[in-house]
């Protein structure tokens, strides 16, 4: 079977993961990669995309708006609504 594939880690950046799996992205499409190693790549990708996700998401629930008063003045705030 293919080499494991290195595990992301936790503190990967939204913005890092996005590059590599563009990388893996190219490098899949180029068709040069050999069966084993596209393998190995699309298990990578995947893992990545589930990353990119869960920083999104994170990032979506830490994103709050402003609620503003009748008189133009901010009285708190909450959790925006995406979508």
């Amino acid at each position: 079977m293919s080499d494991a594939a290195p595990a992301i880690p936790a503190d990967l950046s939204f913005e890092d993961a996005l590059s590599r799996l563009e990388t893996i992205v190219s490098r899949l499409e180029s068709g040069q990669a050999p069966l084993e190693e596209s393998i190995t790549l699309y298990e990578e990708g995947a893992r990545l995309k589930a990353h990119c996700e869960a920083r999104l998401k994170a990032a979506q629930l830490r994103v709050e708006k402003i609620v503003v008063g009748a008189d133009g003045q901010a009285k708190g705030v909450q959790a925006a609504e995406f979508g």
